[in-house]
């Protein structure tokens, strides 16, 4: 599937294929949560970092946490103008990207299935959603997210 995406102010945009678009897991990680998440959680979705196409990269700022003292090698990128959260990367998994389900333009499957990560680290105010299709995780899952499509039929070719 083909997503479109850009920031509040139009100063960004891009394209970037996915296999994987089903918005279904809230992290709700210290950083995730403050970056972008004004729910107390940002939903990533997966896609192809070797087709994404950007409009506007001199408007993209990128943000690095420390772990430990060291720089993070998950890296963070926003809007230079309106500071909107765009996308993640990490240089481990260096062909993968999470565009945030937030910035997409592009419809998405509604979920019926959510995963909810990082609640160790969760705001105490952040009452979570209720319902029996939620699966909850203190901290990440062991399922990644191309094998939770997988089971659960939505992982498109």
């Amino acid at each position: 599937m083909k997503l479109q995406g850009s920031c509040h102010c139009g100063a960004v945009s891009f394209t970037v294929d996915s296999h994987g678009p089903q918005p279904y897991q809230r992290c709700y990680c210290s950083i995730c949560r403050k970056a972008g998440g004004s729910g107390g959680f940002a939903i990533n979705l997966l896609a192809d970092n070797r087709t994404m196409e950007i409009t506007g990269r001199e408007n993209v700022a990128e943000y690095r946490a420390l772990k430990n003292g060291e720089p993070s090698r998950h890296r963070r990128y926003f809007c230079r103008s309106c500071g909107s959260h765009m996308w993640a990367w990490n240089e481990s998994w260096p062909d993968l990207v999470h565009p945030l389900a937030s910035v997409i333009d592009t419809p998405l499957p509604r979920p019926e299935r959510f995963v909810d990560i990082m609640l160790d680290s969760a705001a105490p105010w952040v009452a979570l959603h209720e319902g029996d299709q939620i699966e909850r995780f203190p901290e990440y899952p062991g399922e990644s997210i191309e094998a939770w499509h997988k089971r659960h039929g939505v992982w498109s070719e």
